[in-house]
């Protein structure tokens, strides 16, 4: 140990100085596509975590490795400081909805409309007819209007920013009525409690958490009640001996007191997912015929479109929420906007379950996720033979983003090991492989679900397993 540390100096003196890394041929091509800038802090992390190895190594010969490999690691951070930090991944998980991977892919056409709106000016707010200001909300409010069957329509950027709208707007410094079941929350710790306390709203529990019945909604209601919300359960269902109140009883209840009534939907199904094997996922069109007076969902959920708070309902209701000075703060924007407008037209077409994303992913039967997975499957043992260990086998997949909570999507995949390579390993490379693919780890084996999996990232995954087998 004293031997090398007398010589510590002399080994940091070689290390090499930034402008001498900038004329490596393996750097210069970083600077052909990225701000020069980005590549010398790069070159600066490499060299400072070569600085670190060789101060905390033990054997002079520990040292040399470091510096043969000063090259290899001063590359790896410039290519890591010049890589965008957001960036595609693959879903290999069998989670639709996944929200740490962004939620809902969206459809060509709406990648479409959102290059066009955003290469150039647009008239998010300008009415080409008069020449004069427009309403941002109305290149979706028709089609929202015309798809859920109700008066009015406008959106903001997520559905906890439609919620919290709606309660600033209707009871703020107002009593809120809530069944003690719907005390929700939901990932990123978004609580209905912390929700109405910060739109200034007082809430007002009722029932117990696995039974509420009518009487305890009408026992509470006073002069100072603003508002009767009932709130979609999102991530989680009560089961057994149970008990809630319809949307239909609360409704004929609010009229009775003059109280408005809200739902929190959540995930915004707008089709009859009944009619697919998926239960108690009513669509938004059956709250509005019980009559509620305002709504809220998601559009990157069920709807299967980009992030936003989708508010529907009674015009008198929805027009006082568009002039809340809080929607400012709260309001879409034209990139969002594009895509949303884009997704929702292709609810018009013949069969949307086809043609979005996320419809198709949920609906599509096992047999046909069979079949994707056996092409993956043969494609892996056509590319990699023996060196990698591959099997079709029976898979279990979820809607996720709190939608479907309750219900397991019969699907399939492969599981696949490298011999010589632990599971946990090859799951840790793949998250650095370009691109990154996103997997499950079961029984020392890496999962890949083929119903997540979009169109032709098959070549995909062969491009990372070759950056881990090869």
């Amino acid at each position: 140990m004293d031997k090398i540390d007398s010589k510590i100096n002399n080994y940091l003196r070689k290390l090499p100085k930034v402008d001498e890394v900038l004329d490596n041929p393996s750097v210069k091509k970083y600077l052909e596509s990225n701000p020069r800038e980005l590549v010398v802090d790069g070159i600066r992390t490499g060299i400072e975590k070569a600085r670190k190895l060789i101060l905390s190594s033990k054997s002079i010969a520990e040292v040399e490795s470091i510096l043969n490999s000063i090259e290899e690691i001063v590359i790896q951070a410039v290519k890591k400081n010049c890589d965008y930090h957001l960036k595609p991944v693959i879903n290999a998980t069998g989670i639709v909805l996944h929200t740490n991977l962004g939620r809902a892919p969206l459809h060509p056409s709406a990648i479409e409309r959102i290059k066009e709106v955003s290469i150039g000016y647009s008239n998010l707010e300008y009415e080409l007819d008069t020449g004069k200001r427009g309403s941002r909300y109305s290149h979706v409010e028709e089609l929202l209007k015309k798809l859920c069957g109700v008066e009015s329509a406008f959106v903001v950027n997520n559905n906890a920013s439609a919620v919290l709208l709606a309660l600033n707007t209707f009871a703020s410094g107002k009593e809120v009525i809530v069944s003690r079941g719907e005390m929700i929350e939901i990932g990123g710790s978004f609580r209905i409690p912390e929700i109405m306390k910060i739109s200034g709203a007082t809430l007002v529990e009722v029932g117990t958490t696995n039974k509420t019945h009518l009487k305890d909604y009408e026992d509470v209601i006073s002069e100072n009640t603003a508002l009767i919300l009932k709130v979609h359960p999102s991530n989680y269902r009560i089961v057994g001996f149970t008990k809630e109140v319809t949307l239909e009883e609360l409704v004929d209840l609010g009229r009775k007191h003059n109280v408005p009534v809200m739902y929190d939907a959540g995930s915004g199904a707008l089709l009859d997912f009944n009619q697919k094997g998926f239960k108690e996922e009513p669509a938004i069109q059956k709250a509005v015929k019980a009559g509620v007076d305002v709504i809220t969902f998601s559009g990157d959920k069920l709807l299967g479109g980009p992030q936003a708070g989708i508010i529907v309902g009674r015009k008198e209701f929805v027009e006082k929420m568009k002039r809340n000075h809080l929607n400012r703060a709260l309001r879409i924007d034209k990139l969002t906007l594009a895509a949303l407008e884009a997704t929702l037209r292709l609810y018009l077409e013949e069969d949307p379950w086809q043609t979005i994303p996320v419809l198709r992913m949920l609906s599509m039967p096992a047999e046909e996720v069979k079949k994707k997975a056996r092409k993956l499957k043969k494609i892996l043992k056509n590319e990699f033979g023996n060196r990698i260990e591959v099997e079709l086998i029976a898979t279990v997949a979820r809607s996720g983003g709190g939608a479907l909570p309750d219900i397991d999507i019969p699907s399939y995949g492969v599981a696949l090991s490298v011999p010589g390579k632990s599971s946990v390993c090859i799951e840790q490379s793949l998250r650095h492989t370009d691109p990154p693919v996103i997997v499950l780890v079961q029984d020392e084996k890496i999962i890949m679900d083929a119903r997540t999996l979009l169109d032709g990232e098959e070549k995909k995954i062969i491009s990372a397993l070759k950056q881990i087998v090869l």
